[in-house]
């Protein structure tokens, strides 16, 4: 959990994005990769590049993949590799998360990426938010002694889900921290904290930003369909500025 009565934290999928949730005032970072299509692991280079520059806390996302959350035996081992290694060069923490065909919590895969960990702090990643039994499986995140649940309050975005996000806030009782993330925004953040009780923000504050190319070859798109290749998604350092500003006047 964060130190601080309030957190802030911030997912950023660049070295530019974290230097800017760093200069906007971020309490702990998300790091990944490929933020646009929710996130997988990132590089080990690229947290090393990043811890050289600052001292926040960063927890790694662990997925090694776009889609559900039902994981193979190679790939749990997978991340049973990649935890130690991201671990030594200045993770802080790991943002994990594991689903049963059913849509419980998968005890036993989550059991050994805790392991993995070695008592770094860790978070239960949106799979919570597609999960079958919300009270079930937050019950469970905290017997295995994960420290934050990152969820929408199983919405579209966090604002939608509030009812969900203030009663998960009074049964976590402080035994867990609720991070509400999704769709979160400086305008959005006082609402949120008046009507859940929640203290804890997750947020990209990510804006579009051209490139820098002059010549540009339209018609060959590579990769999702629909995204423009001559655009950057990169966090904003004023959103995230305007966010720390809207959780401190609390």
């Amino acid at each position: 959990m964060c130190k601080k009565k309030t957190c802030l934290e911030v997912c950023v999928d660049s070295f530019a994005s974290a230097m800017a949730a760093v200069r906007g005032g971020a309490d702990r970072l998300e790091l990944c990769s490929c933020l646009i299509v929710g996130g997988l692991t990132p590089d080990v280079a690229l947290l090393e590049q990043i811890r050289r520059e600052t001292e926040l806390p960063i927890r790694c996302l662990m997925r090694p993949r776009f889609g559900d959350f039902l994981y193979t035996e190679e790939e749990i081992r997978l991340m049973e590799t990649q935890i130690p290694r991201l671990a030594a060069a200045g993770a802080d923490g790991f943002v994990i998360g594991c689903l049963t065909p059913e849509g419980d919590l998968d005890g036993r895969n989550l059991e050994r990426l805790v392991r993995a960990a070695g008592g770094r702090g860790l978070t239960l990643h949106r799979a919570f938010d597609v999960c079958r039994d919300g009270r079930r499986t937050l019950r469970e995140a905290a017997q295995l002694g994960l420290a934050t649940v990152l969820t929408s309050g199983q919405a579209a975005d966090a604002y939608t889900g509030r009812a969900l996000l203030a009663r998960m806030q009074q049964q976590a009782a402080g035994r867990i921290e609720i991070l509400a993330g999704s769709g979160v925004h400086a305008d959005n953040i006082p609402l949120l904290v008046r009507e859940t009780g929640i203290l804890s923000y997750h947020l990209s504050g990510k804006k579009t930003i051209p490139s820098r190319m002059i010549f540009r070859r339209p018609g060959v798109p590579m990769g999702l369909p629909g995204f423009e290749e001559f655009e950057l998604w990169q966090t904003d350092p004023e959103a995230v500025r305007r966010a720390r500003q809207a959780l401190d006047s609390l």
